[in-house]
Formats: structure tokens, C-alpha cells, sequence
């Protein structure tokens, strides 16, 4: 049997590989332009030199490389090596204009890395009198790297099923990955677009100066959480943090759900399904850590109800912004957070974690066993969720990247423990 699938298994073709990472860099020049644009507006020379340097360099590397005849269909297999070519090229070659203001490499490329991967993690110390051309990069790779995972990994990879249902993947457009791509793009870029514009408007509305409520906001609506202050969300006033917590809410929540309710006047229950599990998973971590704080570290009840729901939809999301001091937070709080962080947002949303539909098919199955215990052995049941018979293929795959995402956690954080560190200490 193995033979057999390694004997019918597609290779990658390198020639389609590369055409259509060309095509991938000439967009990552567009891209570019942005920060190049910011960086003349702030008469940051030294660093505009150094994005001019990478346009140009990617203009001509992508060129050469989307001239190439290729086949216009994509198997999965390089759809994934087309994503993973993504997160290792882009970090890299932004690292160089980082670099001007002021990082060494290995800092510069930690930065970029955090950015187009949205995980929002930074070696600087302090962002005090940090260029606002540096500050502004940060959040654009985060926005962009948001959009890229959706558009890219999804619109790829994903195959026909439910959670490719709840993300408005038709069998044609997964049959067709680069008709699938061009349809995710539009609908994503769309929905991407709007909730972002919403979301500088209204945080001009709460009193946040433009530059900040530009740069909040794409922080937050990709769930990656880079504050262009050291305080993150503790420098405002409350309506303002609630403002920024609720659009990282936005960025959890599939996109699919916001296209199909006003663009095509659609509703699907696996869309409201995921909706509800977000609110509801972010209305138990806001009382769980409201509890938290109160029994474990005494916090007066105004500051309970004034940081717990902040930190909770923070975390729920993903997001990694904070309304206060993450030192002054107890153990309890920290372990909470993190369970509300692994299992993130939404399929199809911006957020991170291994997704919260995952854990409720995981859920339906463990019911499913429990229940098989006091029916009769000729009784026949079938796990469901949203009114719909879950089939054993995405059972499977849900349970398959549940272990992993937690497996790769696990070993990624016992060597910050040998090396000393406090379990928790690294939850916020």
C-alpha cells in the first residue's frame, strides 16, 4: 500500500514553484512601496535607500521568474511549498531595511519574522525614540502577513470539507487552487479592507491621534498585537482599549461570514456557529480571569471589570495586547490566557490558535464516545455540528492538528524552562 501511494503521489514541479513565487515577489515589491512611501513622508533617507534597494531587487527577481512557462494548475503539495517559501523569503528580506534604524541582523530579522507571522514578539526594550518609519513597517508586515495567511495558506491548501465550507471554498474552487486563489483574494482583500478602514475611523472617533489609530489598527485586526508604545493599551482611556479589543474580535471571526452576510445575503451555520464560539469562549476567559484576579491577587472589583474583558478578548483573539502591566497579573490569569490563546479564534479568520471550530469538532467526537457507552451496540450515530454529518477525513485532520499545534508548543517551551524561566512567565 505504501508503494502504491508513493508510486501515484504528484511531484513538486520546481518550474511552477518558482513562476508563481515570482509572481509573489512582484507583489511583495507592491507591498513595499507603502513603507517607502512613509519613509520619505518622515524624511527617513538612510532607510528609504534601503527600500528602494529591496524593491528593486524583488521587481527584477520576480520579473525574471513570472516569465517562466508553467502549468496553470497548482497541486497542494506546492501550494504549500509556495506558503512555507512566503514566511522563510519575506522576514529575510525585510530584515535589511530594518536594519536602518538601528538592529542588528539578528534583531531586525526576529522583528520582521514576528511581523509577517503576526505574532507580534519584539527584542526592543524600549520604543522610545524609535523612527516612526520602523514603527510603521512593523504593523504594515503584520496587516499584510494577516492577509497573506488567509489568501495564501487557506486558499491553497484547504480541500473540500467543512471547515473549507465555512470558508466559502466551492469543490470547483478547491479543484482549481489558482482560481481558488484569485477568489479569496477578492473576497478577503474586500472584508480586510473595510473592517480595517472601520476600524481607523472609529479609533479616531475614541481620540486616537492618526498615526497611532493607523498603526492600532492593523496591529489589531491581523491579531498580531505590535503596539507602537511601550504601554501597549495602557496609555488609554477605556473606550479607546475597548475600541481596539473589539476590532481584534473583528480579525477572529471567518471572514467568510462578514462577505457572505453583506455581499451575497447568506447565512451558514457553521459561520454562526464559529461566531458564537468566539463570543461565548471570550465572554468564559473574561470571567474566569475576572476571577482570577480577584480571589488570587485581590484586584479591586473596578479594575476587574475594566481589564478582564480587555485581556480576555486580547487573548481570544490572539492579539497579545494588554491594558495592563503583564508582571501585575497572577499565575492564574497567565494559565488561562494561554489555554484562551492556543485555541484562538475562528477557521478563516486572522486570529491564531489551532482554531476554535477544530476544538469543537473535537468536542462532538468526545461526546459521540461517551454517548456509545450507554446506547445499545447495534445503535448507529453520527458525530454532527451545525446540522451537519461530519465526515472521518476532517475528524481526522482536526484532531491531527490539534496534537501537533500542542505537541510543537509543548516542545517549543520546555527549554525556556530549562533554561530557567517560569512556566507562565511568558504567557503575556
Amino acid at each position: 500500500m505504501a508503494q502504491q501511494a508513493t508510486e501515484l503521489r504528484y511531484a513538486v514541479r520546481l518550474r511552477v514553484v518558482f513562476k508563481y513565487f515570482g509572481q509573489l515577489c512582484l507583489v511583495l515589491a507592491a507591498l513595499t512601496l507603502v513603507p517607502l512611501a512613509v519613509s520619505l513622508i518622515f524624511g527617513d533617507i538612510p532607510i528609504s535607500l534601503r527600500y528602494s534597494v529591496v524593491i528593486g531587487g524583488l521587481a527584477a527577481l520576480g520579473g525574471g521568474l513570472a516569465r517562466l512557462k508553467a502549468p496553470a494548475r497548482v497541486q497542494a503539495n506546492e501550494g504549500m511549498v509556495l506558503v512555507t517559501l512566503m514566511f522563510l523569503f519575506t522576514p529575510l528580506v525585510m530584515s535589511y531595511p530594518m536594519m536602518g534604524s538601528g538592529l542588528t541582523f539578528p534583531d531586525a530579522l526576529f522583528e520582521a519574522v514576528s511581523g509577517v507571522t503576526t505574532t507580534g514578539l519584539s527584542t526592543k526594550a524600549t520604543l522610545v525614540n524609535a523612527p516612526q518609519t520602523f514603527l510603521f513597517a512593523r504593523a504594515w508586515m503584520q496587516w499584510y502577513g494577516g492577509l497573506g495567511v488567509v489568501v495564501l495558506s487557506l486558499a491553497l491548501v484547504m480541500q473540500p470539507g467543512l471547515v473549507a465550507k465555512g470558508l466559502a471554498v466551492t469543490e470547483a474552487e478547491s479543484d482549481d487552487l489558482i482560481g481558488g486563489i484569485w477568489a479569496h483574494a477578492r473576497r478577503a482583500l474586500v472584508v480586510y479592507g473595510v473592517l480595517t478602514a472601520l476600524g481607523i475611523i472609529g479609533s479616531l472617533f475614541a481620540g486616537i491621534g492618526l498615526f497611532d489609530a493607523v498603526l492600532y489598527t492593523f496591529a489589531a485586526i491581523s491579531t498580531g498585537g505590535f503596539a507602537p508604545h511601550d504601554g501597549s493599551l495602557a496609555m488609554f482611556d477605556w473606550p479607546a482599549q475597548m475600541w481596539i479589543s473589539l476590532i481584534c474580535l473583528a480579525g477572529a471571526i471567518p471572514l467568510a461570514l462578514y462577505y457572505r452576510m453583506f455581499k451575497e445575503k447568506q447565512r451558514v451555520a457553521v459561520d454562526f456557529l464559529q461566531l458564537r464560539a468566539v463570543l461565548i469562549a471570550s465572554l468564559i476567559v473574561a470571567l474566569a480571569v475576572g476571577a482570577s484576579m480577584r480571589l488570587s491577587a485581590g484586584m479591586a472589583w473596578p479594575q476587574v471589570f475594566r481589564h478582564a474583558p480587555l485581556l480576555a478578548l486580547s487573548a481570544q483573539s490572539t492579539a497579545g495586547f494588554s491594558s495592563m502591566p503583564c508582571e501585575q497579573l497572577d499565575a492564574g490569569s497567565k494559565l488561562i490566557l494561554i489555554f484562551s490563546m492556543l485555541a484562538g479564534g475562528g477557521a478563516g479568520s486572522i486570529a491564531g490558535g489551532f482554531k476554535l471550530l477544530r476544538l469543537l469538532i473535537a468536542a462532538s467526537v468526545l461526546r459521540l464516545i461517551i454517548l456509545r457507552t450507554c446506547l445499545p451496540k447495534h445503535a448507529v450515530i453520527q458525530p454532527r455540528l451545525a446540522g451537519r454529518r461530519l465526515q472521518d477525513e476532517e475528524i481526522r485532520a482536526a484532531l491531527l492538528l490539534i496534537v501537533l499545534f500542542v505537541t510543537i508548543v509543548a516542545l517549543s517551551w520546555l527549554p525556556f524552562v530549562a533554561m530557567g524561566l517560569q512556566p507562565a512567565g511568558l504567557a503575556v
